[in-house]
């Protein structure tokens, strides 16, 4: 009897143990201007080692914050290029013709795996600076990482179809639009970075369980340090999406956690060669 019992139980805590054991690639990293003096590079080094991440996409207004963390960590830190120099771009990059500049001397300089994470909504996609920006992912043969609604979305695949594209945040969309964008592109990959509504008390709620159970390998986590403050969440977000992950199916489960990531985001970068006389790494 009690090795029945022993058995039950080691039966029923095995699922959250399971996921305990997850390791993380973490979609949504920012390392900012505003980062740096609080949280240094060997302190925010620290913190994803404690979180427990297999690697990080990481980009950073302006680019050396990235840099430097990747110099610092190169084994976890996958660089994305970001087309701000300060926090104020956000609101005015579209229409700024000097950002095309600044991207062309990063992407020369330094290797990436993405253009991104930028915000872009409805009908700026068809800008002038966004379209250059496109224009640059694709010479580089590089991912789109886009802060969008589903229209933006689906003008970035308008203006090329080849794209690979991944939707930060899910498009803070209803789960059923996130299936349809997908069912639709499948090239479109979503990060599910602060979001709280697929989990609650530590399972899935059924409307993201039947679009992880049909895309299991287009999501992926992230926890987005978009203020320095939440870079001391990082260990936390990790504990709390290997709690709801948990609530998945083993395979579905790592999917989300970590191999999404790895092939799609880490394979990409591990493939492509350091740039003719290059600064980068």
């Amino acid at each position: 009897m009690p090795k029945l019992v022993l058995a039950l139980i080691a039966a029923v805590l095995a699922p959250a143990a399971a996921g305990a054991e997850l390791p993380v690639f973490d979609a949504h990293v920012h390392y900012s201007h505003d980062a740096w003096e609080t949280v240094p590079p060997k302190d925010a080094v620290a913190l994803m080692r404690k979180a427990g991440l297999k690697r990080a996409l990481v980009s950073s207004s302006n680019d050396q914050g990235t840099q430097m963390l990747y110099e610092a960590a190169p084994d976890l830190v996958v660089p994305e290029l970001r087309p701000y120099r300060t926090r104020g771009d956000i609101a005015t990059w579209v229409r700024d013709e000097a950002i095309v500049g600044y991207l062309e001397e990063r992407l020369r300089r330094y290797r990436f795996v993405a253009i991104g994470e930028f915000h872009l909504f409805g009908a700026d996609a068809d800008l002038p600076v966004p379209r250059r920006m496109v224009a640059l992912a694709r010479e580089y043969g590089l991912m789109l990482h886009a802060h969008s609604d589903a229209d933006a979305v689906e003008r970035l695949f308008a203006q090329w179809p080849q794209a690979r594209i991944l939707w930060a945040h899910a498009g803070f969309e209803r789960p059923e639009r996130v299936r349809e964008m997908l069912r639709k592109h499948q090239n479109l990959w979503a990060d599910l970075a602060f979001r709280t509504d697929h989990a609650a008390g530590g399972k899935v709620v059924p409307e993201w369980r039947a679009a992880f159970l049909e895309f299991p390998d287009r999501f992926m986590v992230g926890t987005d340090t978009y203020v320095p403050e939440r870079w001391h969440y990082l260990p936390e977000h990790a504990r709390w999406s290997r709690e709801w992950l948990a609530d998945l199916p083993r395979e579905v489960a790592e999917r989300i956690a970590w191999r999404n990531g790895e092939a799609v985001i880490g394979g990409a970068f591990d493939r492509q060669r350091s740039p003719q006389g290059g600064a980068g790494g």
